[in-house]
Order: structure tokens, then C-alpha cells, then sequence
């Protein structure tokens, strides 16, 4: 399963995980959100509702690129940089290509489909 990110004239493909998380923000879509930086290492977007949250499970091997579900908030967290796992996060996927589309500050409407 692959996710299609649209935002600021950018277009950036993830390679989903199959998790019961995943599989809930699969049936979202197509969603239209708002995406911003976040941190130094991060954008975000917030969902309409919560996610299920059986896709939890632990890791140590963080990434740049990676797609996580922030439990805490319930939004996505778009990793563009290093971070750190915390038992806050449920990895739903991992960056197809490079990282410069997302360093493109500021806040943008996002377009997500499934391809």
C-alpha cells in the first residue's frame, strides 16, 4: 500500500505498514488537511477523529522519513529529520524517495490518497 501526500506544490509518496492503524487512516481517504512545521524534525497534521491504535508497538530503529501516528494528540507526525521513539508513536509507514519536499516551511492545505 502506498500514500500520496500532496501539499505546496510538492508530492511525496510513503510506503504503508499493514497495521490495524494504518488500515483506519486508509478509510479516511481521500482526506484533505492542513500540514505545518512542528519542531525542528517534524510537520504534523491533525486528523478528524482518533485512530485505532492496534498498530502499537515498539521500535528503535527511528528515521528520517518516517510516517507515525502521535497518540498523544491524535495527528500524523511527518519525520524529516532524526527523533526518538517514546511509546507515544505507531510507525504507519516510511518515505518513498527523498526528504526535500519536506523542509518546505510553513502551513499548507494537504491532499492524502491511497495509490
Amino acid at each position: 500500500m502506498r500514500l500520496r501526500c500532496r501539499f505546496a506544490d510538492q508530492d511525496v509518496t510513503y510506503r504503508l505498514l499493514d497495521n490495524p492503524t494504518t488500515h483506519d487512516l486508509i478509510t479516511l481517504l481521500p482526506l484533505t488537511l492542513t500540514i505545518e512545521d512542528f519542531s525542528s524534525n517534524e510537520k504534523l497534521a491533525h486528523l478528524p477523529r482518533r485512530l485505532d491504535e492496534g498498530g502499537l508497538a515498539d521500535f528503535n530503529d527511528e528515521a528520517a522519513g518516517d510516517l507515525c501516528y502521535f497518540r498523544g494528540w491524535g495527528n500524523l507526525a511527518f519525520f524529516h529529520a532524526a527523533y526518538r521513539y517514546r511509546g507515544d508513536l505507531i510507525r504507519l509507514g516510511h518515505i518513498e524517495g527523498g526528504l526535500a519536499p519536506l523542509l518546505v516551511r510553513g502551513e499548507h492545505s494537504l491532499t492524502l490518497d491511497l495509490i
